[in-house]
């Protein structure tokens, strides 16, 4: 068998979010033989477009070398022919319902490996229901997610839990949100699509997750967290929040079950025995959680327009009339958050997040019977812009993981980024590009 030509491929290269992309990339793109990257090509469906794509991301630079491939999602074939010609497709195109399964199908085919930086709970639990067992026997990794949604998320939840030690326990881990900008705040049009197609769909990814098994439920101290204010003032954080509806739950409950499953972790392809007992120790020190994640703003005005989009959102997208109201006019509907030109480059760079964690728990075994949790940690996840930024940065470093370690990952399945790469360097990698991870406060 020929080895393949590219170390990954950029699908969707010349999009919102696949530009930004193409630049981070650039940055590693390094022929040294201790470079995990040595060549990448784009794909996309329109060769114009990859070219402006590449000079856009290597200015001032001229733009390298770097092939351009066309494909297209809706033939098969070109897609089948990319998975054949590299070791991992980063994919781009989204929303991943309408666009992604071809392209999951011809990589579990290949065996090649697959990540996107899909945030759509339905698409990437109708993956796992119908590619995992084939994944696993070609040797292909399908890892959705592998971006805004929900690696801060994943890596927040872990590094919260592993500062509860000895006998301390958490009983819930609780996600506040902040996205802050020095001028306006635009969001990808593609995760508004995404979320006015997932209401579209809701009824569909119930039906789904009552076809499949019930997976187990990892152990938890003390008993189910009460629901709470719909809006809540933290004094944590200073924020007005409200619940979000995101994939970064259901991402984290997956990967928390498949600690269940495996406490020790996944085994990877050819461990030594000290990357076995490393990643034994790492599961070890992280401790299950209830989970969940609020958006916040400082002020409750803030709040109350983040609570009006989520209602127009969630009235009109039960309507094919209605979705076709909040797609045609997203700026209208979203308040000026989404618009479908995106954001201009002053406004990517003014933007960053603030994600905090605040745990609840116990101290000690003996505060689990009477309920009340007697101890809070607090730890903060924080970065520049959430899309075009931390997303692009996130989507690199675990593409870069993949090509380095691939002996200590699984050999296949369509899992969680938590579940692959948490016993790795991912967030030493993050930190080392501009993600911080910080303790806040610890109290008994």
């Amino acid at each position: 068998m020929e080895a393949p030509l590219y170390d990954f491929i950029i699908l969707g290269a010349s999009g919102f979010t696949g530009k930004y992309v193409v630049r981070e990339a650039l940055k590693f793109l390094n022929p040294s033989p201790s470079s995990p990257l040595k060549s990448f090509a784009l794909a996309g469906r329109n060769p114009t477009k990859l070219t402006e794509t590449l000079k856009w991301a290597a200015h001032p630079n001229s733009p390298p070398p770097i092939p351009l491939l066309t494909a297209d999602i809706s033939d098969p074939q070109s897609i089948h022919r990319l998975c054949t010609q590299t070791k991992l497709i980063l994919n781009c195109v989204g929303p991943f319902r309408r666009y992604g399964e071809p392209v999951v199908a011809a990589c579990v085919e290949t065996g090649c490996d697959y990540l996107d930086i899909c945030g759509e709970p339905e698409f990437m639990e109708k993956m796992e229901a119908n590619y995992h067992e084939r994944a696993v026997e070609n040797g292909c990794l399908v890892i959705s997610a592998c971006g805004f949604d929900s690696v801060p998320a994943e890596l927040g939840l872990m590094f919260n839990s592993k500062q509860w030690v000895g006998e301390s326990a958490p009983n819930r881990i609780e996600a506040y949100l902040s996205l802050e900008s020095k001028k306006k705040i635009v969001g990808n049009f593609g995760t508004f699509e995404s979320a006015v197609l997932g209401v579209a769909n809701a009824g569909r990814l119930v039906q789904l997750r009552r076809s499949r098994p019930r997976r187990p439920r990892p152990s938890i101290p003390g008993p189910p967290p009460p629901k709470g204010p719909t809006v809540e003032h933290n004094k944590e954080t200073g924020l007005w929040a409200v619940r979000l509806p995101s994939a970064d739950s259901t991402v984290v409950r997956r990967t928390l079950s498949s600690l269940a499953e495996n406490p020790h972790g996944l085994p990877g392809v050819n461990e030594s025995v000290e990357e076995i007992e490393q990643r034994a120790t790492f599961w070890s020190s992280v401790k299950p959680a209830h989970f969940g994640v609020k958006i916040g703003s400082k002020s409750l005005i803030g709040t109350l327009r983040i609570i009006a989009v989520g209602m127009f959102i969630g009235l009109f997208g039960i309507t094919s009339f209605g979705r076709w109201l909040l797609l045609t006019f997203p700026s209208v509907f979203s308040l000026g958050w989404f618009k479908k030109k995106g954001p201009s480059e002053d406004e990517v760079d003014s933007a960053s997040f603030k994600m905090w964690f605040v745990g609840h728990g116990f101290s000690n075994k003996s505060g689990e019977g009477n309920g009340e949790p007697d101890m809070k940690i607090v730890t903060r996840v924080m970065g520049p812009e959430i899309g075009y930024i931390t997303t692009p940065i996130i989507l690199v470093q675990c593409a870069l993981i993949v090509l380095s370690k691939r002996e200590i990952l699984p050999k296949g399945g369509a899992l969680t980024p938590g579940i692959v790469f948490g016993p790795t360097d991912l967030q030493k990698k993050l930190e080392e590009n501009g993600i911080c991870f910080d303790v806040i406060s610890k109290n008994a």
